[in-house]
């Protein structure tokens, strides 16, 4: 997870309050980047610059409902990626009146590059902390039988039998452990299902 200064938090919390300084530091920050991004994938400056002030403009408009600073530079991402895809689309259907170009491929293949990327790289990272630190606040019989059975692929036998408990009381330590994370990442659910699957957590 990125670290932030001081001074990145302050302008962040000013942002939100309609401070235009702290609007100006991010403008500052990320309008080059935005605008490269942008130019990368569609190869016209002017249209470039369209999507890249439109960026900033809808961030000022959405201000109050970014909730973290990463949220800043996510939003910007998002929104000129989204902005580009549409511009990829809106020229492909002018160019499928033209003859076929080799610039017409390399749009096409930009387009499948731009609609791959993931921002939500960050929000995954978080997830896992979230989940670790779910795990670590576990009572602490339930936390070691979860963490042997999907840490260690025991098998509840061999949980019951490392422990001196029963199969039953296994169960339902996992049940408990189980019902608890479900809770404290109910936020985050479609993720969390994910995660779990990939992470056998």
């Amino acid at each position: 997870m990125q670290d932030y200064s001081q001074t990145e938090l302050l302008n962040f919390e000013n942002l939100k309050s309609g401070n235009e300084k702290a609007f100006e530091y991010f403008f500052n920050k990320y309008y080059s980047h935005i605008l490269g991004f942008c130019i990368q994938f569609i190869y016209d400056k002017p249209q470039s610059s369209g999507i890249t002030q439109d960026a900033f403009l809808n961030l000022w408009l959405n201000k109050g409902k970014i909730e973290k600073v990463s949220g800043v530079e996510s939003f910007l991402y998002t929104y000129a990626k989204s902005k580009c895809l549409n511009a990829i689309r809106h020229n492909q259907v002018k160019e499928r009146y033209k003859s076929k170009t080799l610039n017409e491929k390399e749009r096409e293949l930009d387009f499948d590059i731009l609609n791959s990327i993931n921002f939500d790289t960050l929000a995954l990272s978080e997830l896992e902390d979230l989940i670790s630190k779910s795990i670590e606040n576990l009572p602490e019989k339930t936390k070691v039988i979860f963490l042997k059975k999907r840490f260690e692929n025991k098998k509840n036998q061999d949980i019951a039998n490392e422990l001196n408990v029963t199969i039953k009381t296994v169960e339902a330590h996992m049940t408990k452990a189980l019902k608890i994370l479900r809770q404290n990442l109910s936020d985050y659910l479609p993720l969390v299902l994910i995660t779990l699957i990939l992470s056998k957590h």
